[in-house]
């Protein structure tokens, strides 16, 4: 499904990236972790075309999108959530959804994509008259995501969806994107919280100065490598 060959990547003339592989089966949550600065990020972002690619690979449903603007990105079929809970503030939760669906041309389509999105996310039917600032941390960020979901994705992309959350928010969090691969979207995700992310992925890849430094399942946490990666060893 989407596949990065010896990818190379970052900003301006600064490489953060260095010859990257990397692989999303149909269907897969695929966890990407790794300690702060290790390009985590930067891959999401070379994957939307948000970073600069210097050389490599990207291809998507054996289609080359290594330089595909990222409007045609979202047309192909993939969303990208970045951290930070990025919500309209001063538009409404409704506002926020239909912001989502620029791409799609049909009024009625959009209509019953922000109706589906209201069966998936109850409460946001609740507060779809309610301005975005008012709603909890958590709710920003399943609000973030069920704009992303309005395009209909094949594949998901997701930095840091815990990112400041309490406790309870974030088990929201990880259930909804369980839910969300149920029914067939390809997840990638990036994470600090190593452990929430492992333990709902099929497969993790551990990122380390740029590179890939381990690749595994659900074990990968007790490998002794990892200690090295976050602690120095430690």
């Amino acid at each position: 499904m989407l596949q990065i060959q010896k990818l190379k990547s970052g900003y301006e003339d600064n490489e953060i990236l260095h010859e990257i592989d990397f692989q999303a089966e149909p269907g897969e949550i695929i966890a990407i972790i790794g300690p702060n600065g290790a390009g985590k990020t930067t891959l999401l972002k070379s994957i939307f075309n948000l970073a600069k690619i210097k050389s490599g690979k990207i291809s998507f449903n054996d289609k080359n999108i290594t330089k595909l603007p990222t409007h045609d990105l979202i047309y192909e079929g993939i969303s990208f959530v970045p951290q930070g809970r990025q919500v309209f503030n001063d538009l409404t939760v409704k506002e926020n959804l239909e912001m989502g669906a620029y791409i799609i041309k049909n009024q009625e389509q959009v209509k019953r994509n922000i109706n589906n999105i209201f069966k998936k996310f109850p409460f946001l039917k609740e507060k779809q008259n309610d301005y975005a600032f008012t709603l909890s941390g958590g709710q920003q960020q399943l609000l973030a995501i069920a704009r992303a979901l309005i395009q209909s994705p094949k594949i998901l992309l997701l930095d840091e969806p815990s990112l400041g959350l309490s406790p309870k928010a974030v088990k929201e969090i990880f259930e909804k994107i369980k839910e969300i691969n149920e029914q067939g979207i390809t997840i990638i995700i990036v994470e600090q919280n190593a452990k929430q992310a492992v333990d709902i992925a099929n497969r993790t890849y551990v990122l380390e100065d740029g590179k890939v430094a381990l690749t595994g399942g659900k074990e990968i946490l007790n490998n002794p490598k990892i200690k090295d990666i976050y602690f120095g060893g430690r």
